[in-house]
């Protein structure tokens, strides 16, 4: 029971040994105690300012890469729009190119159409004038086998050119 109710001798005792130890720590180990402390609260807060300055580097870069990616689609854009334009002008290129080529052929056709048909007009012509000539030597040969017929058709051409 004697510990459960102190003397006075044992808590001088425990007070001196206290301020001893408190000397001794306060003097050794206080110091580089605190100094640790600090150390550690020094790193931590410059962690903390890396931490900050890193996140504003992030919103920087992240800011940089959204222009860029809208400098990006705003050329492609202009791009597509390039090529659509060269892709219309090939295609009305294309288009005239086509449609002279077609009046070209037109013309050519109807051109050789007017000359199968002067061809045509000129031969038929020439046949006619053939089965003509050859009707009419067969009627002649037919109405001038005799000598009195031949000197009645010279007869009436004779008066024919003293008439006119």
């Amino acid at each position: 029971m004697d510990l459960i109710t102190p003397n006075i001798g044992l808590i001088f005792w425990q007070l001196v040994i206290f301020l001893i130890v408190l000397f001794l720590l306060a003097k050794f180990a206080w110091k580089p105690i605190l100094g640790s402390l600090k150390e550690r609260e020094d790193s931590i807060e410059s962690a903390l300012r890396m931490a900050e300055q890193a996140k504003l580097e992030m919103q920087q870069l992240k800011a940089g890469n959204e222009k860029l990616i809208a400098e990006a689609r705003m050329e492609r854009d202009k791009m597509m729009q390039e090529a659509t334009l060269m892709a219309n002008q090939l295609i009305e290129q294309a288009k005239d190119k086509a449609t002279e080529e077609g009046s070209r052929m037109i013309m050519q056709a109807r051109e050789a159409i007017q000359n199968e048909k002067h061809a045509a007009l000129t031969e038929v012509k020439n046949t006619a004038a053939k089965l003509s000539i050859d009707i009419a030597e067969r009627i002649l040969r037919r109405e001038l086998a005799d000598a009195g017929s031949q000197q009645q058709l010279v007869d009436s051409y004779l008066k024919d050119v003293k008439l006119n």
